[in-house]
């Protein structure tokens, strides 16, 4: 039981590390435009792009969730990233 928790537990730390922030993402740019540009540095899972319900845009940050360390490294290698003319 202890040693199926501590897997667990595990699993989820490592999960953690394949994920990013991205904060000063652009008005204009979409949960889609964001995912295809990071997809060039390895296989994005997942992009999650909050909204504020009251405004109804986004809240120009996101997370971004990579299937490999390696993409991780991939991205973090290159100096700036800019998305629509805007360094994120």
């Amino acid at each position: 039981m202890a040693a199926a928790r501590a897997v667990r537990a595990v699993g989820r730390r490592t999960r953690r590390l394949f994920d990013i922030f991205v904060a000063q993402v652009p008005w204009t740019a979409s949960s889609k435009e964001v995912k295809e540009y990071f997809s060039q540095f390895g296989s994005v899972q997942r992009c999650q792009l909050p909204f504020d319900r009251d405004t109804g845009f986004h809240r120009r940050y996101c997370w971004i969730k990579f299937s490999s360390a390696q993409d991780v490294q991939n991205v973090f290698q290159k100096d700036s990233h800019i998305l629509e003319g805007a360094k994120v």
